[in-house]
């Protein structure tokens, strides 16, 4: 069995969403003697994360509401490295998509070394089409699932459905085929989102 960390490295200086400061987390360690503490301050979407639907749904359901067998069983990565700009449905026909299946987006993003402000995204359509399929989840290699869309239909599409967002991955190296995917978010109560670690374990029968 090979475990694949598909996680990205959480420091101060990662890249965060559209650079902006605040999002920046904040490592302060105190040593005293030989006893060392570090306390963290960190926003609940930075590098990998999972999503909750209050992120984008008024009063929408909160972070603890996230079922963890959702979050542990088969997954499928599929290489969209040739799409531009967006994944269309028209890019996810002819993929084999089925109903409860968690499905990892490998695009150009995984590449970029530094926030890309064009980064590529699931369109509308696209997520409508998974939506309509029945998904159990979907995760991609940036750190958000749209952009450039008034009113954030992809998110509030999935969510409507109960589809887990994962955002953040790193799939640079990971080849495009089926594994079982253990994501391990925070056990996080009333928020948004939280920072996970998401593993792929290849060789592993299921």
């Amino acid at each position: 069995m090979k475990v694949i960390d598909i996680s990205v490295p959480i420091y101060e200086g990662m890249p965060v969403y559209k650079n902006k400061p605040e999002k920046q987390p904040k490592l302060r360690t105190e040593t005293n003697g030989y006893v060392t503490e570090s306390r963290l301050d960190l926003d609940v979407h930075s590098g990998t994360h999972v999503d909750s639907p209050l992120h984008m749904v008024v009063d929408g359901k909160t972070f603890e509401t996230i079922e963890l067998e959702k979050l542990v069983g088969p997954c499928k990565v599929f290489d969209l490295t040739h799409v531009e700009d967006r994944i269309t449905a028209a890019d996810l026909e002819g993929l084999d998509i089925i109903e409860n299946d968690f499905i990892l987006f490998k695009t150009k993003n995984s590449f970029d070394e530094e926030f890309n402000f064009d980064f590529v995204f699931l369109a509308e359509d696209g997520a409508k089409l998974l939506a309509e399929i029945g998904i159990r989840g979907v995760g991609i290699d940036t750190l958000g699932i749209e952009r450039s869309q008034e009113g954030h239909p992809t998110h509030k599409t999935l969510f409507g459905k109960d589809i887990i967002i994962i955002e953040g991955l790193q799939l640079k190296d990971v080849e495009p085929k089926g594994y079982l995917m253990v994501a391990a978010p925070l056990k996080l109560i009333g928020t948004d989102a939280s920072p996970a670690r998401v593993l792929l374990l290849d060789g592993v029968t299921f």
